[in-house]
């Protein structure tokens, strides 16, 4: 019987997967905050719908083509194997290149600096003055703040700048580390998930515990500016992590194949042949 040339497949799908993420989110807002909880909602809505979309009333399939593959059966002597490329046959431990270190502090600084200019620039429109979005960062340190008006926050205070430098590096720094070490892994779409989904996950936590962390900035802050800052650090990190050389990872030598199989060992060899 003739092999047909193409065959018939259930056709790949994203949705259960969009559907997992969204039930995900739901048990955390549970432990984090609402906004968490309703942002899961909405994607396991949406995946459910889409998945129940993709199998009813008709399941869809695609056609996968055929490729005759020749097998060749062959006998074998009853005699040990002499392997001498032991990477060959390791299990290689994922993912198997990742940005150094550097591409991590690079994309950290250049987001962060974005980040700082974007945020200037809604201090300037909102009439607030230049420095109002740095001192509402370091406003939870300063309880004074709470009495003071807007145009008093946004004047040049030297406490507030010795104060929220230190603390914006910083936390550029370690999230631009962790897109370092994250970008690997999702090496189709990095700036979907640096620059969308990482910053819109991230100020859906800080919404939660804001009014914890930083009362009057979580009284006085402009939530649109805030994520479109925070978008714009994963854009300019993420594209300047992953225009950075890949470096290989180290992978394991196969330890336990050497100890199961004798004919691996140069002191376990016969001196005569088998």
């Amino acid at each position: 019987m003739k092999n047909p040339e193409n065959i018939e497949v259930p056709a790949p799908t994203a949705w259960p997967i969009v559907l997992a993420s969204g039930m995900t989110l739901v048990f955390a807002g549970l432990v984090t905050a609402e906004p968490v909880s309703i942002l899961g909602a909405i994607l396991a809505l949406a995946g459910a719908i889409g998945w129940f979309r993709d199998v009813l009333p008709v399941e869809q399939h695609e056609w996968v083509p055929v490729e005759d593959e020749g097998i060749a059966i062959e006998t074998s002597r009853a005699s040990v194997e002499r392997i001498t490329e032991l990477y060959e046959h390791s299990r290689a431990s994922l993912p198997v290149e990742v940005y150094p270190i550097t591409a991590g502090v690079k994309g950290g600084l250049a987001g962060g600096v974005v980040m700082a200019l974007l945020a200037g620039a809604y201090g300037l429109a909102s009439g607030n003055g230049i420095w109002y979005p740095m001192n509402l960062l370091v406003a939870g340190f300063f309880p004074a703040m709470a009495s003071e008006t807007a145009s008093q926050i946004g004047a040049f205070s030297t406490r507030a700048f010795i104060t929220a430098v230190p603390i914006h590096l910083m936390i550029s720094l370690m999230v631009g580390l962790l897109y370092g070490a994250m970008l690997p892994m999702a090496s189709k779409r990095p700036i979907l998930l640096g620059g969308f989904a990482g910053p819109l996950l991230w100020s859906f936590l800080i919404h939660g515990g804001l009014a914890v962390i930083n009362p009057v900035m979580n009284q006085r802050i402009d939530w649109l500016w805030f994520v479109l800052s925070q978008i714009g650090f994963g854009i300019v990190a993420g594209l300047i992590v992953t225009r950075q050389e890949r470096i290989s990872t180290p992978q394991p030598i196969p330890v336990r194949m050497g100890i199961e199989t004798p004919g691996l060992m140069e002191k376990d060899r016969p001196e005569s042949g088998r």
